[in-house]
């Protein structure tokens, strides 16, 4: 009588040990698959991201590096960027340029290097700047007696929103290419010939 009550009882606790694991089971199968997957965090991408344009015009290559700041809904140029004022043509370090090759811009010659990016931008005439300190955070350590070349150019002006700062190298012949610079409403543009 003992042992069949002792076997008795090792068959209940059996039993119920089997039908709590598949509570357990069944439990876990209801959760919804939201519910325990990890949750996935999106990192806000910066307001002014890190660009380049490059291009080889016969044996020459020409590097554009700069940052790509947004319009987002403000007036830039006579707003954000007041007139007639040095602005290093992106947003944080100076945009800089790099030829492997001498080029002639604007009738004078640029020797083969890498230069600081600037302009001076104007409602009617833009001052573009080569300057040979090309690493410096935005124009901080700008001087003016540093710049090896200084011309102007006309803006064009467009009636469409250009949202994020762009600069296109483009070839035009095998010896010659035009780099422009388009941002808001306003384009510049110059072009350049290998020597």
């Amino acid at each position: 009588m003992k042992n069949t009550i002792i076997l008795l009882g090792l068959v209940l606790f059996t039993s119920c040990k089997e039908a709590s694991k598949e509570m357990d089971m069944e439990q876990v199968g209801e959760v919804p698959v939201q519910e325990i997957a990890p949750v996935e965090t999106t990192e806000n991408k910066p307001l002014s991201p890190h660009a380049s344009a490059m291009a080889m015009i016969g044996d020459a290559h020409i590097h554009m590096d700069y940052s790509s700041p947004g319009v987002r809904n403000r007036m830039v140029f006579g707003g954000l960027l007041p007139n007639d004022a040095v602005w290093q043509a992106g947003a944080h370090n100076a945009t800089w340029m790099e030829t492997n090759k001498d080029l002639t811009i604007a009738g004078k010659e640029l020797k083969a290097g890498k230069y600081g990016f600037f302009v001076i931008p104007n409602d009617k005439q833009w001052t573009i700047i080569f300057n040979s300190n090309w690493d410096q955070h935005g124009k901080d350590e700008y001087d003016e007696k540093e710049d090896v070349l200084r011309f102007k150019v006309t803006p064009m002006i467009s009636e469409d929103i250009q949202e994020h700062l762009e600069y296109t190298i483009e070839k035009t012949s095998d010896t010659s290419g035009n780099i422009s610079m388009s941002w808001e409403k306003v384009t510049v543009e110059f072009p350049f010939e290998v020597k």
